[in-house]
Formats: structure tokens, sequence, C-alpha cells
């Protein structure tokens, strides 16, 4: 049988107070299917933002979908697109601070906010509002922001013998990402990887990236992965 998820470019609702999917969306929704991880299982999908992976999951076969955003627009965008799929997702507004009291998953998605913001960065820049809010991308100068607690939240997340799938820009650490999930205990490693041309967000940043020397000069697309971190039996 051939299942078709939801393409991040085509969704049905959007909302310019929400993150627009691009092609880390992209990215983790084809990392889902690759791995066969949805069908018959839990999954929690964080930072969903429109929901789109969260709808990509139920399409595939998900036992259960929780999704979790800390925007109150986020969470009636997903349920809207929900709604549209004709899938069920359970969206929740919530932060990553709130799952241990939710559980753990077989399968954990998660999207964060990935982008090194210095503050240099602020104030000159020019992305399109229907990109969405700036906290759904900004994540401190290393970019490890959400990253950080995300991965030392990993094994509290996910039942014996659960997967995550992250996906992250190489400006944000992948090393250091595989690191902190190993350190706790995960078998984590580079699952898919991609190159892609900067979107809105690292276009208008890519001047100050230069700056800082994070960026080869007139570079402009980037290295995408997604990490695989699984647990134990």
């Amino acid at each position: 049988m051939t299942i078709t998820y939801p393409d991040p470019f085509k969704i049905v609702v959007t909302d310019p107070g929400v993150y627009a999917p691009q092609h880390d969306s992209r990215l983790l929704i084809e990392a889902l299917q690759k791995t066969n991880l949805a069908p018959g299982r839990h999954v929690l999908d964080l930072c969903t933002g429109s929901g789109v992976v969260a709808v990509a999951a139920a399409q595939l076969g998900a036992l259960s979908v929780t999704a979790i955003d800390i925007c109150p627009r986020a969470v009636r965008c997903a349920r809207a697109n929900a709604a549209s799929a004709g899938v069920r997702v359970n969206v929740e507004m919530g932060s990553l601070t709130d799952e241990p009291a939710r559980g753990s998953f077989d399968v954990v998605l998660g999207n964060p906010p990935y982008v090194p913001t210095g503050p240099e960065a602020a104030g000159t820049e020019k992305i399109p509002l229907e990109t969405g809010p700036a906290w759904a991308w900004n994540a401190g100068d290393d970019g490890r922001l959400v990253l950080d607690p995300l991965c030392a939240a990993a094994p509290g997340l996910l039942t014996d013998g659960g997967t995550m799938l992250i996906v992250q820009s190489e400006f944000s650490g992948v090393e250091q990402s595989l690191r902190d999930l190993r350190s706790r205990g995960l078998c984590a490693e580079i699952l898919m990887w991609q190159w892609v041309p900067f979107g809105p967000v690292l276009s208008a940043r890519a001047q100050w990236l230069e700056r800082v020397g994070r960026l080869e000069e007139r570079r402009r697309e980037e290295e995408l992965v997604v990490i695989r971190a699984d647990k134990a039996t």
C-alpha cells in the first residue's frame, strides 16, 4: 500500500504567526517514512508548529499522535491541518518541561528552533512575516537553546526500545547533539542529511554568520541532518 504523506510546502491551513514548514520539515517526514517507525506506535511531535509532521505520523499508521507547541496559534493551526487531512492528532499547548507528566512514547519527533542568534544579528534583518515568529527559529548564540534540554530529556521521553528523530542544522552543533545523546545512554547516529539552499531566516542572517566566522563567504546553502537516537530495551 502506498501512503502519501503531506507535502510541507502544500499544507492546507497556514497562519503568519506560525512557523512555515521548510526543508527541515520535509526531511524529518522523509526520515519517519524511511524508518517505518510510526505504524502501530505512540508518537510525540515536539514543537509541532503547523502540525505537518504530526499529520504525517498519523497518515503513516501511528496508533496515537500527540503534538505539542508553546504557541496557541500553532495549536489551532495544527488542529486545523489534522482535521483537514482527516486524521486524529491530539494537539496540546505545552513545552518540553511539561512532557514528563505526559509519560513516555515509542517515537519522539523534534524540529526545534536551532538558528544561531547573536545580538549583532538582530534589528536589521528582513524576514517575511509568513515565515512565522522569531521564537520559532531563534535559539541563542550557538543555536542550542532548545536542543540542549531536548537531548537531556530524551531518555525520559522514550519508552524502552523507543526512538527519537531530531532535525537540525550544521550551524547548531550536530556533533554536540550526538555526544549529549550518547552520554545519556542512547545509541545516536546521523540517519539522513541533505544540502539545501538557505531559507528566509538564514538568508537574512548570512552576512552576520560570515562576520563571526561561522559561514564561508558567499556560501548560501546549509547541511540539514536528522539524528536518530535509540533507547535500549
